[in-house]
């Protein structure tokens, strides 16, 4: 790019920031340097190339997607928490909150994740121990109780039964006397993500995306701010995917569910700004800025280009970034503080608009009150003290960087294309469902985390206290344990709220659910109905369960 051009974008940006707000605190360095808001090529020089780096708030955002950088709006600090019981929740939601958490992220326990109740024979032993349990809307009211839901933006970190928990959510709201239309939260929903890494599915493919389907046009007819997707890398990233290939698998759920929206009609520019995502932030730093970048170029231009986005809103890829599970470690594990913090740091330089970030202990349990305020803290001492939050893309124009991003890019380019080539059709969508089908996206990741585990063992790839510097003086940490009463206590609380309710309702609205769910009406309504009169997460998933069946996993050797 020329000189001139270069010249025209910065005069853009200008007008841009000059017209947007910002925040009236301190913008200078610790010693009371001022600093600019954005830095870029000298004037007069001219940089090949220049486009795709460009501007923060133009196309295509590598920078950011808005002018004023974090000027404007810090990142929102989202804790990821939930154990035992809704009440027990609860209390550590008010005390994020009360701490400075900007946002609430919920965690479920496993029994909820697939889709059963607190007492039935699948769920033995897991209630509450890895979330909270969660079996009607009167439980979703306890775990918001004294949270008012009109003001909190809520995310729930949940796919396969995620539309009963979206329902029992907007129930819950609606006791609150909350208008169900100015709701703003995200919901995971992301049932590609479960057949390509977690496995937390109910049914087959088809039947999961009618749901989905389902919840995009309900959402965008009726609560235009709330998020009914986020299409989530994290847990592609936590089973032993590369960098590259979590964005590039990522980025290609992405497209199916946006193909998904196009095949109900649904107009680009309208339901794709209610898209967002979900990455991991790894310890490499400069891997993980440099994905983070790729992230929003590549997202804009497929946008613009293969879809026909024109709206600018419908080009942003907004995400939320959680700091790397998979990277924390048993052995001393105060050194989790350190490698959380660097994370989360990547995750700001790379411009995230939420962030969680891991507590020291959770390698070992569900974090305590005392390691849930230090992760806390980690995003405040970011926020507050480092000065990153000062200009915008800090580290942009980075030779180094800059030649990441674009290597980056180029892998999940090549991705994009061998995706497209195993469906036969051109679309992004049957390409993922045939990779699914074949198990190339496990076999692609087992064989990038052997790679890894391989190098670790050999000593090429070092962890600190795991296979260097591994002398300490640390001693064991006391960790949040669960008790079996939560289990015992959750169970009779249900048996007393089925006793309670009224059966002949429950049975008659599932019905009805099963009825739409043979026609092609959209189910969010009747399965609202269902959730209002008290109908189980449970009883409504195993109805479904024996209209469509169950999927299993073809066995591969």
């Amino acid at each position: 790019m020329d000189a001139r051009d270069i010249a025209a974008g910065r005069e853009r940006w200008q007008k841009r920031f000059d017209a947007a707000r910002t925040r009236d605190v301190d913008f200078t360095t610790l010693s009371g340097m001022s600093v600019d808001p954005v830095y870029g090529p000298p004037e007069g020089v001219d940089v090949p190339g220049f486009e795709r780096i460009g501007w923060p708030g133009e196309f295509p955002y590598t920078r950011g997607l808005y002018p004023t950088g974090y000027r404007g709006r810090t990142w929102t600090i989202r804790q990821f928490a939930g154990f035992g019981n809704a009440q027990q929740t609860n209390e550590r939601y008010k005390m994020i909150l009360g701490a400075g958490g900007g946002g609430l992220s919920v965690a479920f326990d496993m029994p909820t994740l697939m889709g059963r109740d607190s007492d039935e024979p699948q769920s033995l032993g897991e209630v509450g121990h890895c979330g909270v349990a969660i079996d009607s809307a009167d439980d979703m009211e306890v775990l918001f109780g004294g949270i008012d839901l009109a003001n909190v933006t809520t995310s729930m970190t949940i796919s396969g039964p995620a539309v009963p928990i979206f329902c029992m959510y907007l129930v819950a709201a609606e006791r609150q006397g909350a208008d169900l239309s100015k709701l703003d939260g995200t919901l995971q929903t992301d049932i590609f993500k479960e057949y390509i890494a977690q496995k937390e599915w109910l049914f087959g493919p088809e039947p999961h995306l009618r749901l989905i389907g389902d919840l995009m046009e309900y959402c965008a007819e009726n609560i235009p701010k709330y998020k009914p997707l986020s299409v989530s890398g994290y847990h592609i990233r936590e089973a032993g995917a590369t960098a590259a290939q979590e964005l590039a698998y990522t980025l290609a759920d992405g497209f199916g569910y946006v193909e998904l929206g196009q095949s109900r009609g649904l107009d680009v520019n309208t339901f794709a700004p209610g898209l967002s995502f979900f990455f991991d932030a790894h310890v490499d730093f400069f891997e993980e800025i440099a994905k983070f970048r790729a992230a929003r170029r590549i997202w804009a231009r497929w946008l613009r280009d293969v879809y026909g986005a024109t709206d600018e809103k419908a080009l942003w890829l907004k995400f939320h970034t959680q700091t790397a599970g998979v990277s924390l470690a048993a052995q001393q594990p105060v050194n989790n503080v350190v490698r959380t913090a660097i994370e989360a740091l990547a995750a700001v330089l790379g411009g995230t608009n939420s962030l969680h970030t891991n507590a020291l202990d959770e390698t070992l349990a569900l974090p305590t009150d005392e390691t849930a305020e230090i992760a806390l803290r980690t995003q405040q001492v970011i926020m507050e003290e480092t000065g990153v939050v000062n200009v915008a893309d800090p580290l942009g124009g980075s030779w180094y960087l800059e030649a990441l991003t674009d290597k980056i890019e180029a892998e999940a380019e090549r991705v994009f294309t061998r995706i497209r080539e195993m469906g036969g059709d051109g679309t992004i969508t049957s390409g993922i469902l045939r990779g699914i089908e074949d198990g190339w996206f496990m076999a692609e990741i087992a064989d990038s985390a052997f790679i890894y585990q391989k190098a670790l063992e050999a000593g090429d790839k070092r962890i600190v206290g795991v296979n260097v510097h591994t002398g300490t003086l640390a001693k064991d940490l006391e960790i949040l344990r669960i008790s079996h009463e939560v289990e015992r206590e959750q169970k009779r609380e249900l048996a007393v709220r089925k006793e309670g309710r009224d059966q002949a309702a429950v049975d008659a609205a599932i019905k009805r659910l099963i009825t739409i769910s043979q026609t092609q009406e959209n189910m969010i309504p009747a399965m609202l109905d269902a959730c209002r009169v008290e109908a189980t997460l449970g009883e409504i998933c195993n109805a479904l369960r024996g209209e469509w069946g169950v999927y299993r996993e073809p066995a591969r050797f």
